[in-house]
């Protein structure tokens, strides 16, 4: 179930639109294209606005609602919203769409027009965002798993062309198609974890931890401070993180379920040190300056992670979109104010269930030193 939003927007000269004859003739002609498809409209409401005309149409029974703006600055916008049920066909397909779209423009003589697919809104949320807050429609066809924790709303949803994707606040993260994410974040191939100590920060998926236990490392802890979010992907996503996440621990690695800042400090305090630490946590976020809450705790967790690395290791991350290169380049200011001074490389995918390219981080010392221990 859920309510269809029918969108359609068209330009027309200002000039045209000047007086109440002219909008109520415009309101006329859309009305009469519309009951093609929507049969007995009424006018229930129209008035003056402050920037044109508003007019409100109802379809007798149904519910249907029909709103026609028209603003004085050239632009005319149409929204059909009704209530659909499972099963029941669209009241008009987006071919008729298109279809009522090219009679107006052509009835109207207006100087472009352009229509969108149905929007599908309801309690099955289809629409994510992407890096830059463009919107992606994607083929989800169910809720599999749904709850709030103390951190976060956690959701696995399935996609027909995706598989099972794990979404947290309201924002995707990994589906069972992203294995090159997981890949590319590691540097898969470039990079040799074998015998290797390495500390993962978040990764509650469970993704990376299965990935590197297959690269023999001597020894790997992941901190991720969610229950909810792997006793979740334990369960539904099972194919990115085979058994990691129902064992919790095994000869090689151990999943500490906490703060991960908690137990850096602890690890920084006992001097313990790793060969590789991965921040799989929140994302290069999309802002005017490097200031507020997400960035003062990126800097702190970069701090923090160069204090528990070996002189020659490195920390591994993950950025954001290249459709967000002024992100990046704050991102990459702030590594640039690290003391001891760094280096780094970057890499890149395209993410399928992102659908977009991604920006990897890999982050060393520039010269390591020579009085801390290896």
């Amino acid at each position: 179930m859920s309510v269809n939003s029918i969108l359609l927007d068209f330009s027309l000269d200002p000039a045209r639109i000047i007086d109440e004859v002219s909008r109520k003739d415009i309101v006329q002609v859309c009305k009469e294209g519309l009951e093609k498809y929507l049969a007995d409209l009424k006018i229930s409401y129209d008035m003056l606005t402050a920037d044109g005309y508003l007019c409100i149409l109802t379809e007798a029974g149904t519910g249907t609602v029909v709103t026609i703006r028209i603003f004085e600055q050239g632009l005319i916008t149409i929204n059909v919203e009704y209530y659909r049920k499972d099963g029941d066909e669209a009241k008009i397909s987006f071919e008729q769409i298109r279809e009522l779209e090219n009679n107006l423009v052509q009835k109207l003589k207006l100087n472009h027009g352009q229509s969108l697919p149905p929007l599908q809104r309801g309690p099955l949320t289809r629409y994510f965002p992407t890096a830059d807050e463009r919107v992606i429609e994607y083929d989800i066809d169910r809720v599999l798993f749904d709850k709030r924790s103390e951190f976060q709303k956690i959701q696995i949803v399935h996609s027909r062309s995706l598989g099972n994707m794990l979404v947290l606040d309201e924002l995707q993260n990994i589906a069972e198609a992203d294995l090159i994410y997981t890949e590319t974040l590691m540097c898969r191939g470039a990079e040799n974890y074998a015998g290797k100590e390495i500390c993962i920060l978040g990764g509650g998926d469970g993704a990376l931890l299965y990935e590197l236990l297959k690269e023999g490392p001597k020894f790997v802890v992941m901190l991720e401070i969610d229950e909810i979010v792997m006793q979740a992907c334990n369960k539904y996503m099972n194919s990115i993180c085979g058994e990691v996440l129902e064992k919790r621990m095994d000869d090689n690695y151990e999943i500490i379920v906490g703060d991960c800042m908690v137990y850096l400090k602890k690890y920084i305090k006992e001097e313990r040190k790793f060969d590789y630490v991965f921040g799989d946590l929140t994302d290069i976020p999309i802002s005017d300056t490097p200031t507020g809450e997400i960035w003062d705790f990126i800097r702190l967790i970069l701090e923090s992670s160069f204090q528990v690395l070996k002189p020659d290791g490195k920390f591994m991350t993950h950025g954001n979109g290249v459709s967000c290169p002024e992100s990046l380049r704050m991102y990459e200011d702030q590594l640039a104010k690290l003391t001891p001074k760094v280096k780094y490389t970057k890499s890149s995918a395209f993410v399928p269930s992102f659908m977009e390219e991604w920006v990897f981080y890999q982050v060393q010392r520039e010269v390591a030193s020579a009085t801390e221990s290896v």
